[in-house]
């Protein structure tokens, strides 16, 4: 395995840490391990998978509470599917029934953790190239002008090749400590290929495929008749400057170009959960942060209609969010396939869980990574609006892949 540097058992933990035990016991090739603030669960396991189609969403809702019928007729008492779905129809959603599920309280890490660095020795191809990047930003930018968009979501990715098999645990393990507050996940995969994918890396066997990151945006999350969802739209990099640091946050706050894409994803949002709500909260953005980045951030909270609604059902209405993808969707969907030179596969996807009686959370795919044995496909995003300039675009994607270069002991922007 390629050496990352981990120093779980040195961080000062809550005495008797049962989340800190979960982390440790995640296994690549066995595992689905989701980390949030509300308590860490950890799946092992394939029982049964859902069935798939070629269309990732094809009635998915319904096929996944069919899927809930088989196994209570089996004896599964109150079953749960735990997975991926990916950001377009090109790839099916990839939702296991776990042969046992763990849980434990919110991970609680008392020291705060600090990046390592240097202990990764890889090889790294920017996808595009920065300058490539930055031309694909202006032509985006010219196709707003013409009105046919608003706003575009385009994402740029980083191709690591490292010299022997990445040690997934010891990066997932990084990720959660680093960032608690965070919603820290990895997913067992198909083999690329196993799933319609294609392997820039080229052919070749291999071992495991793992999805994992640390994603700051709660999609949705549903417990009893209980609907909160957390839409993130508008960003700013940390600074090690705690006086710089404080500028940016508040230079966030009163951005003109950051609230008006901010208010376009709330209302999205809004306008999805509403149809499902008897009521729905949605109050003044806030800034929040993670250890990389400045967030404007929305706490959307309602009741439930009916509560026969699952939380996999609210997250099938709700994704792409234009937080990921752009306005109007569609269209937003369009631009980006033909503007982005790889396929983005489970990155802005969800990831999350859902059992048969309706709970669950979803997430939205970001600041995650795509690994299969010693190669790692990172990936981040900007959202384009009208006043977006192509280097302050690319600046922003550079911040946000720090989350999973750090976690990998790697300090190089790219």
């Amino acid at each position: 395995m390629t050496t990352i540097d981990s120093d779980i058992d040195s961080i000062d933990l809550v005495a008797d840490d049962a989340a800190a035990r979960l982390l440790a016991a995640y296994e690549a090739g066995s595992s689905f391990l989701f980390s949030t603030p509300r308590g860490v669960l950890l799946a092992r396991g394939v029982a049964a998978t859902v069935p798939k189609t070629q269309c990732a969403r094809e009635d998915l809702p319904r096929r996944v509470a069919d899927f809930f019928a088989s196994a209570e007729e089996f004896g599964h008492r109150n079953p749960m599917v735990v997975g991926a779905v990916p950001f377009g129809d090109s790839l099916p959603a990839h939702l296991v029934l776990p042969e046992d599920v763990l849980r434990a309280e919110p991970l609680n890490v008392v020291v705060p953790r600090t990046a390592r660095s240097g202990a990764l020795d890889c090889e790294v191809r920017p996808v595009p190239a920065p300058q490539e990047y930055e031309r694909g930003v202006s032509r985006v930018l010219r196709r707003l002008e013409d009105g046919e968009l608003s706003k575009v979501v385009l994402a740029r990715s980083l191709e690591l090749t490292a010299a022997e098999p990445i040690d997934v645990r010891t990066v997932l393990q990084n990720l959660a400590l680093a960032d608690p507050a965070s919603y820290t996940f990895a997913v067992d995969l198909p083999k690329r290929g196993e799933d319609g994918t294609r392997d820039s890396f080229g052919p070749r066997p291999l071992l495991q495929r793992t999805f994992l990151g640390a994603s700051p945006e709660l999609l949705v999350s549903r417990h009893g008749t209980r609907v909160r969802s957390n839409p993130m739209a508008g960003s700013r990099p940390r600074s090690a400057d705690p006086v710089e640091d404080r500028r940016r946050a508040a230079e966030l706050s009163t951005s003109d170009k950051d609230r008006r894409e901010h208010a376009a994803v709330v209302e999205a949002v809004a306008e999805a959960l509403r149809p499902y709500c008897g009521e729905l909260h949605v109050p003044e953005p806030s800034v929040i942060s993670t250890a990389a980045m400045w967030h404007l951030a929305t706490e959307i909270t309602g009741e439930l209609r009916d509560p026969a609604t699952s939380s996999l059902e609210l997250a099938d209405a709700l994704h792409p969010t234009p937080a990921v993808c752009g306005t109007p969707v569609q269209r937003a969907r369009e631009v980006i396939a033909e503007t982005e030179p790889f396929e983005r596969g489970y990155y802005a996807g969800m990831v999350g869980w859902c059992d048969a009686a309706g709970d669950g959370e979803w997430v939205v795919a970001i600041r995650c990574a795509d690994v299969e044995d010693e190669s790692l496909r990172l990936f981040a995003g900007a959202g384009i609006v009208a006043g977006s300039d192509p280097a302050d675009e690319l600046a922003e994607t550079s911040a946000k892949f720090r989350t999973a270069l750090s976690a990998m002991g790697l300090d190089q922007a790219f």
